[in-house]
């Protein structure tokens, strides 16, 4: 008898050495993936409120071939079964069972990017954000008014009001939430540029350091230009001068400008047109970034009242009205 269960105790232990060593092994191998449209990465998504057991059969839904019921037992016996967060995932080969609830507990989202660059103006944010992968277009066919309602800034205009940036976000995200970033971006930085405003600044605002900074950020084709650009505006802003700068007028165009500005333009009255006009426009043009919201609060000292392209992407700066023209004589007119 005592033969007897020696030899069903053997087989349980060994038995049981087998499942334990099968086990190990399974947890440690990589999962072996469907190919889906030519590749073998697997997109997981798993919405929140999913229980443990409906997370291994969407596992499993999505394309890794292996049993749910073993993934369903692992994750019960890690103790980790309710850590699992919701989200969007992306199953790589050489994942394995452990792995891939280390990256579930963790929340190891698939996080996808955004690019805006500055010198964006509204429209041309919203195009961008409709093209981007795999965010959601809740903002598409809302006026400007409505979304920045929902972005509980309701009454302002949207134009400059985003930081430019890289932003990431998950797959299926809303691009609203992108755009509140951006936005909450942007009174961060214009914040704190306007703590660093000269005294003398003829601005009186954040808001008009915005526009300015805008204005700013279009001129600017050289970097090291910037803070003397923001000087000569800030003289004729000073001394009441009209600013008289191109990149308003053809924001004031909108979409009739054909890439050709005109003298006809330029004496056409509207809002933005800096020739018809003093003072500042009333919005913003585009956004700026934090290198012109600086020369737009911090600009260079100088004389300059004028500046002209040189054509290399630099500006020419005169202090007179003739010197002015013998710039674009030179640059412009090639005298």
């Amino acid at each position: 008898m005592r033969r007897v269960f020696s030899s069903i105790f053997t087989l349980i232990f060994t038995g049981a050495l087998v499942f334990f060593g099968a086990a190990l092994w399974w947890l440690h191998e990589p999962l072996t993936l469907k190919t889906q449209a030519g590749s073998v990465v697997v997109d997981l998504e798993i919405e929140p409120g999913t229980n443990p057991r409906g997370v291994a059969e969407a596992i499993v839904a999505s394309g890794a071939k292996t049993p749910a019921s073993w993934l369903f037992l692992w994750f019960r016996l890690s103790g980790q079964s309710r850590q699992i967060r919701a989200g969007s995932y992306e199953i790589t080969p050489g994942t394995s069972p452990r792995k891939l609830l280390s990256m579930l507990v963790r929340g190891e989202e698939t996080l996808k990017s955004i690019n805006l660059p500055e010198g964006l103006n509204f429209k041309q944010v919203m195009v961008t954000l409709k093209s981007a992968e795999q965010l959601r277009p809740d903002s598409q066919g809302l006026s400007g008014e409505a979304i920045m309602a929902k972005l509980d800034k309701p009454g302002v205009h949207p134009e400059g009001r985003f930081f430019p940036d890289t932003y990431t976000y998950a797959k299926g995200s809303s691009d609203l939430a992108v755009l509140k970033r951006a936005a909450r971006a942007m009174d961060k930085r214009l914040e704190d540029a306007w703590a660093l405003r000269q005294p003398d600044t003829p601005l009186k605002s954040p808001e008009q350091a915005l526009i300015l900074a805008s204005i700013i950020e279009k001129e600017t084709g050289k970097p090291s230009d910037r803070a003397a650009i923001g000087g000569v505006f800030t003289n004729r802003l000073r001394i009441r001068m009209m600013l008289q700068t191109d990149p308003t007028v053809i924001y004031g165009i909108g979409t009739q400008f054909d890439g050709n500005l005109r003298r006809r333009d330029l004496l056409t009255d509207t809002p933005y047109n800096t020739y018809t006009r003093g003072g500042l426009p009333p919005t913003p043009i585009a956004m700026p970034g934090r290198a012109a919201l600086l020369a737009a609060v911090q600009p260079a000292k100088t004389d300059a009242l004028y500046f002209v392209a040189r054509g290399d992407g630099s500006s020419q700066f005169s202090a007179t009205l003739d010197e002015h023209n013998r710039a674009v004589n030179k640059y412009i007119r090639g005298r």
